[in-house]
């Protein structure tokens, strides 16, 4: 059977990928770029690149362009966590699907976790992150904590489901992560996530929280992820100082 044009120009980017032409982390050429180096029209580049997609080598980002990505193994993801652009990295891998939206309360519990003060009131975003490759195995779930100022994050994190939540905050509100202070424990799942997640209730994950901090030491959004163990590993070097 003859081949299909678009197949073809999947097979011959992905190709270019493969040879290092287009490296992991940097954008394919835009669609019309694309169009003129093949000679073609619109729709059989963006069936060529849809394609390219299935095969998990990129990502398409509103308003920035086709990721190229590190493609994942079948059992679980494997990412370093050395610096906010891993985490950028991590983001650009795996859709975010909302599940609830509201504003909560801090209690004490609640406040030693997310860096605030016992009945300061946040935005609370609680969402999973698919895995494209096995949708009914979402990679985790997440409750996200930011400052009710940032209220345009409601309708960002919809309309842009792969950027990082800080990642909106800086680009909308030009507040902007100077670091990120991380702490891993393991845990069971709660039967109501274990649900969502397609794991058995009481299951081992990795529990891992983000504090988001500015450059005056302020908290402005804290994470707390819910990892089932089988399908994130978290890679960590260490060197010695100098």
């Amino acid at each position: 059977m003859k081949e299909s044009l678009y197949k073809r120009i999947a097979r011959e980017l992905v190709q270019s990928i493969a040879s290092g032409k287009y490296p992991v982390g940097t954008l394919l050429p835009p669609e019309m770029e694309l169009c003129e180096q093949f000679d073609v029209s619109r729709h059989t580049i963006r069936e060529a690149l849809r394609d390219i997609t299935e095969q998990g080598l990129i990502v398409r980002r509103k308003g920035i362009g086709t990721l190229i990505v590190e493609k994942k193994s079948d059992s679980a993801m494997n990412h370093p966590l050395a610096s906010l652009e891993d985490l950028l990295f991590l983001a650009n891998n795996n859709l975010r699907v909302v599940k609830k939206i509201d504003e909560v309360v801090a209690d004490e519990e609640l406040s030693q976790v997310i860096g605030g003060v016992p009945g300061s009131r946040w935005l609370h975003i609680a969402s999973i992150r698919e895995d494209g490759a096995k949708k009914d195995a979402p990679i985790c779930w997440t409750d996200s904590y930011t400052r009710l100022i940032y209220d345009k994050i409601r309708r960002l994190v919809r309309s842009d489901p792969y950027a990082l939540i800080s990642e909106l905050i800086e680009k909308h509100y030009g507040v902007k992560s100077e670091e990120v202070r991380q702490t891993i424990t393991a845990v069971g799942v709660s039967p109501k996530i274990a649900k969502v997640l397609g794991v058995e209730p009481g299951s081992p994950a990795l529990r891992i929280v983000r504090r988001y901090v500015d450059r005056h030491g302020e908290t402005f959004e804290t994470t707390v992820s819910i990892h089932p163990a089988d399908r994130y590993a978290c890679s960590i070097v260490l060197k010695p100082q100098a």
